[in-house]
């Protein structure tokens, strides 16, 4: 008979290790606490979105991960050891948007300087096609466009056999096209087991592409799910529906649960933590809504929501702290 002991020890056997741990960790700059006791595990095989608004903690958060900061405390590991012994063994692939790029040479031979220091690189014609950048290896790396050293810099980080790639606004500057491509190529990294990790501002991207969204907000992780669940977790829905004559925005500004509201027009758009009860109301004060719409909200809505409301928490508590 299988005892209970013997179940949990299989099951723990069967999980996997976490490629990426953040225990307790927290990092200061002079009074700015930009990573606050932070608790993050990342899997094999995950595509995991940073999101958060600009000083969250994003960029932290990601210089603390490959080594280009310490904690303060905590502890930090990367396949189990440290940033820096994961990188030289060329576990570790990174798109950052700080650094320039060499521009006296030819983006062959910078994208063959970087497979010629990887442990494990990959054939040169294989990086240049994966990246898309074939038609542009001859080319001098300082007559490129943005969105074209986006790509270079795509290819510097995919030089080799990575098991973690770390992205920091990779399709910044990059058309539709090359976006579709660049997220093509991600997918299928993540497919073979890789792990995927990339701050973004495009939240369309985070809900197209990522498996898993991770909020920051004040240092301090404020969600962590698939975009459903980021979705969910902000509670509110959205409510759109047209009225005829003038509209009145202080009479609908009174409507109950309601988070936010916004007129054009005849529409009215509004996010409300009871739709029902707020469509109730609508009917309440006499007016007849044409068009009735009621959805949740969109990964973006939900991302504001969330932030917003952690911020009016957080501002709360301080003023009653003085």
């Amino acid at each position: 008979m299988t005892t209970t002991a013997t179940t949990a020890a299989t099951a723990h056997r069967a999980a996997p290790a976490p490629v990426v741990s953040f225990q307790q960790i927290n990092k200061s700059y002079g009074a700015v606490r930009a990573v606050a006791d932070m608790n993050l595990e990342l899997y094999p095989g995950e595509t995991v979105a940073l999101l958060g608004p600009n000083g969250a903690g994003k960029s932290s958060t990601l210089d603390l991960l490959l080594g280009l900061r310490t904690p303060d405390s905590g502890s930090l590991t990367l396949f189990g050891t440290t940033p820096q012994r994961a990188i030289e063994q060329g576990k570790v692939g990174a798109m950052l948007q700080s650094g320039g790029l060499m521009d006296g040479v030819k983006v062959r031979e910078l994208v063959g300087l970087a497979r010629d220091l990887h442990p494990r690189a990959y054939p040169l014609d294989r990086i240049l096609e994966t990246a898309g950048i074939t038609d542009i290896a001859d080319r001098m790396v300082g007559k490129l466009s943005g969105g074209q050293e986006q790509r270079v810099r795509f290819a510097l980080a995919t030089a080799g056999a990575n098991d973690l790639i770390v992205l920091d606004e990779p399709t910044t500057g990059m058309d539709v096209s090359a976006r579709q491509t660049f997220w093509g190529a991600m997918r299928r990294q993540a497919d073979e087991g890789r792990t995927v990790l990339f701050a973004t501002h495009y939240l369309e991207e985070a809900d197209a592409i990522a498996d898993r969204v991770i909020v920051l907000q004040r240092g301090r992780v404020l969600a962590d799910g698939t975009s459903a669940e980021i979705k969910a977790k902000a509670g509110a829905r959205r409510v759109t529906f047209d009225l005829d004559g003038t509209i009145d925005r202080d009479t609908l500004g009174a409507l109950p649960f309601l988070t936010s509201l916004e007129v054009s027009g005849r529409t009215v758009r509004i996010q409300s933590q009871d739709a029902d009860a707020t469509v109730h109301a609508v009917y309440g004060l006499g007016l007849y809504p044409h068009n009735l719409e009621v959805a949740g909200l969109g990964l973006e809505q939900a991302f504001i929501a969330l932030t917003t409301a952690s911020d009016a928490t957080a501002t709360t508590a301080e003023e009653a702290a003085r």
